[in-house]
């Protein structure tokens, strides 16, 4: 397959995906008002994102910790090996 090819069939593939992606919140969209439930819905929904956020930025903190400390490591075996060096 040419590489021009390639090209055409990925953008094809992600308008497909942009408009069905597109259909799907039209989909489920509706001028009716909100209902009691809808409201204590959206609340809990809005609650579980933020617990989803605060338990991912503290995955990434955890994450940049262990890499600093893996970098730190690195960089302490690569003194220890110069020193051995001289």
């Amino acid at each position: 397959m040419k590489q021009g090819s390639k090209a055409f069939l990925a953008a094809l593939v992600a308008a497909t995906l942009a408009s069905a992606s597109a259909a799907s919140i039209a989909q489920t969209t509706s001028d009716a008002p909100m209902t009691k439930a809808d409201q204590k819905a959206a609340k809990k929904q809005a609650s579980a994102d933020k617990d989803a956020a605060v338990a991912q930025a503290k995955a990434d903190k955890k994450k940049t910790e262990a890499q600093s400390e893996a970098n730190e490591a690195a960089a302490d075996a690569k003194l220890k090996n110069a020193k051995k060096a001289d």
